[in-house]
């Protein structure tokens, strides 16, 4: 048996007068095609094919004397060409078999002589011993047209498409995901294969294989990764359905996807409306703002002008935008600041005694706001800033604490009320109304001061102004007081 084939078949078959092993052996992938099976009956090898209507009937079967079947052996998938073929059976050809002779007549030689059983016996010996090598030999043909038949059923011719290449091919593989592996196809969790791996496969089937694509999409101001098997912008689009109508593509729809992907961006056709100057105005765009869809709709922004919405904001489908027209102006107010008033101590002058030394004064506050009207209406100023003019000087008081003396003598028996009442009315704070005298007794400034007082008299307490009054009447007697004088001794 040859050992040198990639794949060998081997009949051997003996016995019925056939001594010698048969032994066939044929190269895997040689096997003759299915138009070359011979005729049941003829025997001519693989190649000629006999109609079935021209199939010998049982009865014209050739004698077993008769060995022209199968004498000249061809190679399986070696065969000769069909015109080197024995012609298809034919009537008129066929070997004549000898007529019975009629009842009655002599026999002829072989005919129940004993030279006709010697003749019948070579003769049938001879027909056996061909049976004896036929059969074998159409047992091992028999079995290699079914393995045969069974190789070309594996192999189907299919169409694969990848990424819209498409190409036809012979496999044996038996399902999608076979074939892919087959054909070095990789495919991913976002590729999209039909039918689905592990479709049986027949022949005449259609396989296709879309690769996905990653695209970094900014629909309407929103980011996001999606994936397409889509090979152009348009059709990724049409794909994730978004309308593409009126809207704005950051790069051109017939633009191709590669498998690397890309980043697209998209601005749907948005509705939005805007109010100003007591109308509105409708607009339909693809801005990315919504101080472009305010442009866009014959709207132009003035010095503080602004919008019910911040103007760097995505516009909305169905937004309805305000313009606010506004007019802005200062206002500067000014408000006194109060002075402190600061007390001292002062021991030169009596218990009860206070004198101003330095007379306080306001300071004075300046403020500035902003006024805004927002489409005529004034709103509420706002503070900018805050300064002070001028400051606040502070009242400076001195307050005697040196003790007072009981009395003044010889003035204890005068009546001071009734001296009081007639110059001042009893008032301690009367000025009269020249302004040059004042308090209970109407002292004048130098006699005051020369009697140690200090500051004005009408701002001492009443009993500093009667002391001081008996002191003067201890000096210049009732004529101080040239009118009311004589009331001191009443």
């Amino acid at each position: 048996m040859s050992s040198g084939t990639q794949f060998e078949t081997t009949a051997v078959f003996g016995g019925y007068g056939y001594d010698a092993p048969y032994e066939h052996t044929v190269p895997y992938g040689h096997f003759a095609p299915y138009e070359h099976a011979a005729a049941y009956g003829h025997s001519a090898a693989y190649g000629h094919t006999v109609p079935y209507g021209h199939t010998e009937p049982y009865g014209h079967t050739e004698p077993y004397g008769y060995t022209a079947a199968y004498e000249p052996t061809v190679p399986y998938a070696h065969f000769a060409p069909q015109d080197a073929l024995p012609a298809p059976y034919d009537a008129h050809s066929a070997p004549t078999v000898p007529a019975l002779p009629p009842q009655g007549a002599p026999r002829a030689p072989g005919d129940g002589s004993r030279a006709g059983k010697r003749r019948r016996t070579r003769e049938g010996g001879r027909a056996d011993g061909t049976l004896r090598r036929l059969l074998p030999r159409a047992l091992v043909v028999a079995f290699l047209a079914g393995g045969t038949s069974a190789f070309v059923a594996k192999d189907k011719a299919v169409e694969l498409t990848v990424d819209g290449t498409p190409r036809t091919l012979h496999t044996f593989a038996d399902d999608v995901t076979e074939l892919l592996a087959e054909e070095g196809v990789e495919v991913g969790a976002h590729d999209v294969i039909v039918p689905a791996p592990g479709t049986p496969l027949t022949t005449g089937e259609d396989v296709a294989v879309r690769y996905g694509r990653p695209v970094l999409l900014t629909l309407d101001g929103h980011r996001r990764q999606v994936w397409t098997t889509a090979e152009t912008v348009e059709g990724a689009l049409r794909q994730l359905g978004v309308r593409t109508e009126g809207a704005y593509l950051s790069t051109g729809g017939s633009r191709r996807i590669g498998r690397e992907g890309l980043a697209l961006v998209v601005r749907t056709e948005r509705v939005v409306t805007v109010m100003a100057d007591g109308r509105a105005r409708t607009v339909r765009t693809n801005a990315a703002t919504v101080a472009e869809a305010v442009e866009q709709a014959g709207v132009t922004l003035r010095g503080e002008d602004t919008t019910s919405v911040p103007g760097t904001g995505f516009p909305r489908d169905g937004q309805t935008v305000t313009v606010l027209r506004i007019t802005g102006s200062q206002e500067v107010h000014e408000d006194p600041v109060p002075f402190d008033a600061r007390r001292t101590e002062d021991s030169s002058l009596h218990r009860g005694t206070e004198v101003v030394q330095q007379a306080g004064r306001p300071g004075l506050r300046r403020t500035t706001y902003a006024v805004r009207t927002v489409n005529g209406v004034r709103e509420k100023p706002r503070r900018l800033r805050t300064e002070v003019v001028r400051e606040a000087r502070p009242q400076i008081v001195r307050v005697g604490t040196r003790p007072r003396p009981a009395s003044v003598e010889g003035t204890g028996h005068l009546n001071w009320q009734a001296l009081a009442a007639c110059e001042s009315g009893g008032r301690p704070g009367a000025v009269d109304p020249s302004g040059t005298y004042g308090g209970l007794y109407q002292f004048d400034a130098p006699t005051w001061h020369g009697l140690g007082g200090a500051g004005r008299p009408e701002d001492a307490p009443p009993a500093e102004q009667t002391y001081r009054a008996k002191k003067l009447y201890v000096r210049s007697g009732a004529a101080a007081w040239p009118h009311c004088g004589a009331r001191l001794r009443g």
